[in-house]
Formats: C-alpha cells, structure tokens, sequence
C-alpha cells in the first residue's frame, strides 16, 4: 500500500484486461462518463462518486487517474480485479 494525501491508501497492479472500481470525493455529473473511458457513474448516500467498469491496461488506468488528478478530484480508492478468461460470458 502506498500513502496519498489525506490518510488514504491504495495499490494499483494491472497487467491485462481489469474491472476497476475508483471511488472519489464529491458527484460528478454523469455525462462524464464518456471522458472517464465510458466507466458507469454511480452515487453513494455518503456524497462519493463511483466510476466502474473495464480498463484494457495498467496505462488506461493511471491515464483515469490522471483525468481525476487534473480535474482536482479527491481520490478515495482504487479497486482492481483482473478478469479471468469466460468472465466476459458471465
């Protein structure tokens, strides 16, 4: 785990094809979706928005990443989980 700002911890290993999920601070309009590779938005009763969906590689996600940082976006935390073969048949 690595540090950031305000206490929170994350860890990013992506090699192939990942679900992601990147929770922020605040709510982003949904219309942002297309800019944050077409990732669904979703909305907590705690004011966080959730970005969710499929990255095609460790450079796709730390380019997110960096959209979030350049648009001042508070980073909460960074879930990855590598698909595995058939998951796309689920």
């Amino acid at each position: 785990m690595f540090p950031t700002r305000g206490g929170t911890e994350y860890l990013v290993v992506v090699q192939g094809m990942s679900k992601v999920e990147i929770r922020i601070k605040g709510r982003i309009d949904s219309h942002w979706s297309t800019w944050f590779e077409d990732l669904a938005v979703e909305y907590t009763d705690r004011d966080e928005t959730i970005l969710r969906g499929t990255v095609a590689d460790q450079g796709a996600l730390y380019g997110l990443l960096a959209r979030l940082r350049d648009l001042g976006l508070g980073l909460l935390s960074v879930t990855c989980e590598e698909e595995r073969p058939g998951d796309a048949l689920r």
